[in-house]
């Protein structure tokens, strides 16, 4: 009987050369062996598919997600007027913290006076304003 032309043929398979029957059956009794155990994979439970190992960065960013976010503090830039002896003692403080190994900023002296303004009551601060010299408000005019 003809082929038909739309059968497809499949090809024969040679069989296994003696060497290789004696590395297929040096492999069968630890394949078929109860002790290897094969790994066992994850499957995606959408799509069915292998999942992708999870490694130790994804685990640490599964932690910061139950974490709340803090939100970014808006910064405030502002200019001030002070008498030059009071910014030599920010100066001065600085230098000391610095000696003492404190690596600190003026901002960062302004915002512990600040912290410290906080604790005090409104008598304290009113006393402590009527130490102050008085300065002109505004900018320094600009001829000499």
């Amino acid at each position: 009987m003809a082929k038909d032309s739309n059968e497809l043929s499949l090809p024969t398979r040679k069989p296994a050369v003696p060497r290789q029957r004696k590395v297929l059956a040096a492999l069968a009794p630890t394949v078929a062996s109860p002790e290897v155990m094969l790994p066992e994979v994850a499957l995606d439970q959408e799509t069915a598919q292998p999942a992708a190992p999870v490694t130790e960065k994804k685990k640490d960013k599964d932690k910061d997600k139950d974490k709340p976010k803090a939100k970014k503090q808006k910064l405030v830039r502002d200019s001030f007027t002070m008498p030059e002896a009071e910014y030599e003692v920010l100066a001065d403080m600085k230098k000391t913290c610095i000696k003492a190994g404190v690596a600190v900023k003026k901002s960062e002296l302004l915002r512990v006076a600040v912290s410290l303004l906080r604790k005090m009551d409104v008598a304290e601060i009113q006393q402590a304003l009527g130490t102050l010299t008085p300065v002109k408000a505004g900018r320094p005019s600009k001829q000499k």
